[in-house]
């Protein structure tokens, strides 16, 4: 393999010939070896998309001149339309505020733009990466605005694939809506609802779940660039950042704005907190329906057996014809995952000091983990388990007529006591409640089923 010498503050640095990166990236990758996972595209195409609105604010305030600014701009066009992307080589987690990553993008954009100038890589007098492609910014501003549109772009699927589930939900409550069942709380058996009001509940969750998620996105659309080292804005021409962010704003197609107090949007991740709490909250929903489902389906014979779940793979390596729900369990390990993402976000976002949160690569790599399974599992959870789910009416219907608890609806006409006395009765003899009031002449077959609508 061939190198050449690239130069940085701290001295010199041997870079692979063919490397876009340079001298910073060059010493960065030695040190963090964190997660073996290189940059989300979404990162890649936030922060390219952030240096080339920053070169179209730098060209118009007259800070540099035509020719570096229009080689940056083509350079960047052409990572956005897929191509070095091999060359963002630091790890999800790296330098405190991101500082690495920054200069990854710095450093590729520069080498790329000065081969567009006919120069060499490494020929940084022509073009540098903090002179030039840096210009009026800072990783102090640069990261978070970055991660915000990040995940902006990420939450775009995650809420197309959770409105696949509401509406596979909603379906699924349609079909099910004559289908009397016997309700559950504390797990024990509780007055008769409808399978269909049941799966009614879990799309209305998921409902207030996404419009928690939409909510907790506008925040995300303030950002912070222009604010550069501890939000002062220094170094930055006049009318920098509002054209920067007008430029981000339309190459993005995110309705961004210039977040009004820049010291907070660097000192605090509310913003970003806020959005993992919201798919947090999402998780704990959808985990729930998921071990309802798990519980509803059990059996064939042993378990509650009131669902039939499709058969997307064998059950069993040993035992023939076993069929497991096994995307419920795979949806309950993502929520998990979820909710772990959020205990670290949480963390994270508390442990900014003074005017800069560093702990910037932890939060983002978490929530863009996070939208990452949302937008690509939940379609399969909604399509292949949800939409195949069918209802063993025989069994909903005889758990009614054979549980003890649906004497509750009698009470109104025999009273708590003696309801109370036919239950145990019912219990210890294994006649239905229907069996023992008629054979008592409490009520007649005709009024029971009017009791029990």
């Amino acid at each position: 393999m061939k190198f050449r010498t690239d130069k940085d503050s701290l001295g010199l640095v041997k870079i692979p010939d063919n490397a876009y990166y340079g001298a910073f990236t060059g010493r960065a990758i030695k040190q963090y070896h964190v997660t073996g996972n290189k940059a989300h595209i979404n990162l890649i195409k936030s922060f390219v998309m952030i240096k080339r609105s920053a070169a179209v604010a730098n060209m118009k305030t007259k800070a540099i001149d035509a020719k570096r600014g229009n080689a940056i701009i083509v350079a960047c066009d052409k990572i956005l339309s897929g191509n070095y992307v091999d060359q963002f080589v630091i790890d999800m987690i790296n330098s405190g505020a991101g500082t690495a990553f920054n200069m990854n993008v710095n450093e590729v954009i520069s080498n790329v733009a000065l081969e567009i100038l006919h120069k060499k890589k490494g020929q940084y007098e022509h073009l540098h990466p903090n002179d030039h492609v840096n210009m009026s910014q800072s990783s102090n501003d640069t990261y978070p605005t970055a991660m915000h549109v990040a995940i902006l772009l990420n939450l775009k699927d995650t809420i197309t694939a959770i409105e696949t589930l509401e509406k596979s939900l909603t379906k699924k409550a349609k079909e099910f809506f004559t289908f009397k069942k016997i309700g559950r709380t504390h797990l024990m058996d509780a007055l008769p609802v409808t399978l269909g009001s049941e799966f009614t509940a879990y799309a209305t969750a998921i409902t207030r779940a996404k419009t928690a998620i939409i909510w907790a996105q506008k925040e995300l659309q303030n950002v912070a660039l222009g604010g550069t080292a501890v939000g002062t804005g220094a170094n930055t021409p006049k009318g920098f950042r509002k054209i920067a962010i007008e430029e981000l704003a339309k190459i993005s197609k995110l309705a961004l704005l210039p977040e009004k107090d820049m010291q907070y949007a660097l000192q605090s991740k509310f913003a970003v907190a806020n959005i993992s709490s919201a798919l947090r909250n999402l998780a704990v929903e959808i985990s729930k329906i998921a071990n309802d489902i798990r519980l509803m389906a059990s059996g064939p014979i042993a378990g509650l057996s009131e669902l039939g779940i499709p058969a997307v793979h064998a059950g069993s390596s040993i035992m023939p014809g076993k069929v497991n729900p096994s995307l419920a369990e795979c949806m309950n390990m993502i929520c998990f995952n979820i909710i772990g993402n959020d205990t670290t976000v949480s963390f994270a976002a508390q442990s900014g000091q003074f005017e800069l949160n560093v702990m910037l690569p932890v939060m983002l790599k978490s929530i863009l983990e996070s939208t990452d399974m949302l937008k690509n599992f939940v379609p399969i959870f909604s399509a292949n388990l949800i939409d195949g789910l069918t209802a063993n009416k025989t069994k909903l219907q005889e758990n009614i007529e054979n549980s003890p608890v649906i004497v509750t609806l009698l009470t109104p006409k025999i009273g708590y006591q003696k309801s109370a006395e036919l239950f145990k009765e019912s219990l210890k003899t294994g006649k239905t409640i229907r069996e023992l009031v008629t054979s008592k002449k409490l009520l007649t077959n005709k009024e029971i089923d009017a009791l029990f609508g």
